[in-house]
């Protein structure tokens, strides 16, 4: 009676051992992060956080976070001596709203912005890194899932919480770029550009929490469709932050 005894409680003791030691259930939520980048072919300071930007997408797929990218570049060089062929106003614009939501002291070159929340020097790889981690940590109550439909069609489904709110954008970049520069601080250098967003514009908004339907890509001759991603973002109108996003290969 005595041996049995003490075998019960050699079990139970190896039981409650397994249970105070064991490690937790790993988490496979997908983690997805937005990281812009803005930019410009006229600034000497911006080829390393060109670099940066796509490393990060490489970097973080290795451990387990969807980095998605989007290069920005702004007019506000253009008058310096170089024409970036890839510069919009429209994206001035982009960085001049978050300079006013994040409370910066204006817009800069090359600048980071990790989901729409954290901003920084876009060439501080170590900051970059740590933001991207943060994000990922987070929780997101958003998901965003994308599809190739017909006729260069986008097929998009968002769901959110039902009080949830935001603006739907929708950005096709290009990768594996390269530009010779013939004047400005760069000129004489080849710079290479990864996710250089070549359209962006807003969808519409959450309605109920949810948005979906197929939208149109417009997609110009000149562009590499190989190198061709479509992103669909949710960024709430506040305060920049973005709730949830996807990214998809052009097929």
């Amino acid at each position: 009676m005595g041996r049995l005894f003490a075998l019960l409680l050699f079990v139970f003791g190896l039981l409650f051992v397994s249970l105070v030691y064991a490690k937790p259930p790993a988490d496979t939520s997908h983690k997805v992060v937005i990281v812009e980048l803005f930019t410009s072919e006229g600034c000497s300071s911006c080829p390393p956080a060109d670099t940066l930007l796509g490393q990060l997408r490489l970097d973080a797929a290795n451990g387990g976070v969807e980095v998605i990218p989007l290069g920005f570049h702004v007019d506000y060089w253009n008058h310096l001596g170089w024409q970036d062929r890839f510069s919009t106003h429209a994206y001035s614009e982009c960085q001049e709203q978050y300079s006013s939501k994040l409370r910066t002291q204006g817009p800069y070159t090359p600048q980071m912005v990790v989901n729409g929340s954290d901003e920084f020097v876009g060439s501080d790889a170590s900051h970059a890194r740590s933001a991207i981690a943060r994000a990922a940590a987070g929780a997101s109550s958003t998901s965003v899932e994308l599809k190739g439909a017909a006729a260069d069609k986008l097929s998009i489904q968002i769901k959110a919480p039902t009080n949830a709110s935001g603006d739907v954008w929708l950005a096709i970049t290009e990768d594996n770029l390269t530009n010779k520069i013939g004047a400005g601080e760069n000129g004489g250098r080849v710079l290479r550009h990864q996710a250089v967003v070549r359209e962006f514009r807003l969808l519409g908004k959450l309605s109920n929490g949810s948005f979906q339907g197929e939208v149109p890509l417009n997609i110009a001759k000149d562009w590499k469709r190989a190198d061709l991603r479509a992103v669909v973002f949710v960024q709430e109108s506040g305060n920049g932050k973005i709730s949830g996003a996807a990214a998809i290969k052009l097929p």
